[in-house]
């Protein structure tokens, strides 16, 4: 395997530490530190993964994805100045994996391929963590994960995180996903174990 990756983001520490982070998984990086120069590395070369910066000169991080999204659908993980380090990983099934049809529940439209959610036809901007959190509980509604299951599957089997963090992280994620965040309707906690994505529970 030898997946090439566009890394668009105009911090050079940054930069560094995620080309380097990628080139020691095993891909091959392109990068660039401006939004347009960016979108014209992506149309002269052949990508399998796109890893975008939210603010970046020239052109933003979400104009620079409605381009690409309107020429390809390569995977595209957006960064932002909230995402923590772990935001950063990319992991390779991310970019192997098969295509997933879009799914949707009550006003809520989870697109795996484009890395992207949409409420009542509106984007929303979710963390790489958040999103990846949204599909592993949208994927199997109704099941019962237990935050120790979730740090595995968000936050990686190699990930040795304090159980508190996937509490933070649904609380952010319902701020963004829920109508009302203090009465959940597709987020539900159980109580003593963990959580369940079950927008039919009332």
């Amino acid at each position: 395997m030898n997946e090439h990756v566009l890394l668009v983001e105009d911090d050079p520490s940054i930069r560094e530490v995620a080309t380097l982070g990628l080139e020691q998984a095993g891909f091959r990086v392109t990068a660039s530190g401006d939004g347009r120069e960016g979108l014209l590395r992506f149309r002269q070369g052949s990508f399998d993964l796109v890893v975008l910066d939210v603010m970046l000169p020239s052109l933003d991080g979400f104009e620079v994805l409605r381009e690409i999204r309107g020429e390809s659908r390569a995977p595209v993980v957006m960064l932002s100045a909230r995402d923590e380090l772990h935001d950063i990983v990319v992991l390779r099934r991310s970019v192997t994996a098969p295509t997933e049809s879009v799914i949707a529940v009550d006003g809520l439209e989870i697109d795996p391929a484009a890395f992207s959610v949409r409420r009542e036809g509106q984007d929303l901007e979710l963390t790489a963590t958040e999103f990846r959190l949204l599909l592993e509980l949208a994927r199997r509604p109704k099941q019962v994960f237990t935050r120790e299951l979730l740090l595995e599957l968000v936050w990686n089997y190699d990930y040795l995180g304090d159980s508190r963090l996937v509490d933070v992280a649904v609380q952010r994620l319902r701020a963004k996903v829920e109508a009302d965040p203090a009465n959940p309707r597709l987020i539900k906690t159980v109580r003593g174990v963990g959580y369940r994505f079950d927008p039919g529970d009332e």
